[in-house]
């Protein structure tokens, strides 16, 4: 989950309570996955970005990761916890609420990751 520059600030994104959505996510996920602070992603314009990245059997499935953009609630928070549970990328398809989430990777493309 980025967490860097203009990404999970007050001042981008009045009312929303960035600690509170990233430890509810880190709660979520517990024991299904880790939940990362990430530095910039450049993908500023889409904040707040969450990246899942694949597990190895998603991998091996041939999934690669994918880009959320704006999980700025507590509904998108749990749409992507409840997709990462069920297995993820490669896995099982995401949460018919966070089909209009996806996005591309940032202006670097591929290679933040």
């Amino acid at each position: 989950m980025c967490r860097d520059c203009c990404c999970g600030t007050e001042r981008k994104h009045p009312g929303v309570d960035h600690d509170a959505l990233f430890e509810r996510l880190v709660a979520a996920t517990a024991g299904a996955a880790r939940v990362d602070a990430s530095g910039c992603l450049l993908a500023c314009e889409k904040s707040n970005v969450v990246v899942v990245l694949p597990s190895a059997a998603g991998r091996r499935a041939g999934a690669r990761p994918v880009w959320l953009r704006e999980v700025l609630d507590v509904g998108a928070v749990d749409a992507v916890a409840t997709w990462v549970r069920d297995g993820g990328p490669g896995l099982c398809d995401p949460p018919t609420a966070l089909a209009a989430l996806v996005t591309t990777p940032g202006v670097l493309g591929d290679g933040v990751l």
